[in-house]
């Protein structure tokens, strides 16, 4: 599915399913994460299964998680390579042309004034 194309609730899904598999590949129960991230296990479970959430509870366990890297890829003032900046040059390449903008005509007035 093209990034594009998906919903909120599609992206929340895929953030929970990310944090879940991040904290089983380093062997850590939820409760355990949810302690390091000074969340509860409730509020850590929803976030895995795509339920709503916030953005500080987000960082606290991307932090408690080591990933701070994903939260790094949205700076776009530092680091060696940033992916909108780099988004916005392969749309300038040559070979993905893009229109110019529609030069505005003058509508020509009837014989009747309409």
């Amino acid at each position: 599915m093209s990034n594009i194309t998906r919903t909120t609730a599609e992206w929340q899904e895929l953030v929970g399913e990310s944090i879940r598999s991040a904290r089983l590949a380093l062997e850590i129960d939820q409760q355990s994460l949810a302690d390091r991230a000074s969340i509860s296990r409730a509020t850590l479970s929803k976030l895995e299964n795509g339920g709503a959430s916030n953005l500080a509870v987000l960082i606290r366990v991307l932090v408690a998680l080591g990933r701070t890297d994903w939260l790094e890829l949205l700076d776009e003032s530092g680091g060696d390579v940033s992916p909108l900046a780099m988004a916005r040059e392969l749309s300038r390449q040559p070979g993905k042309r893009q229109r110019s903008p529609r030069k505005r005509t003058q509508s020509r007035v009837g014989i009747d004034g309409v």
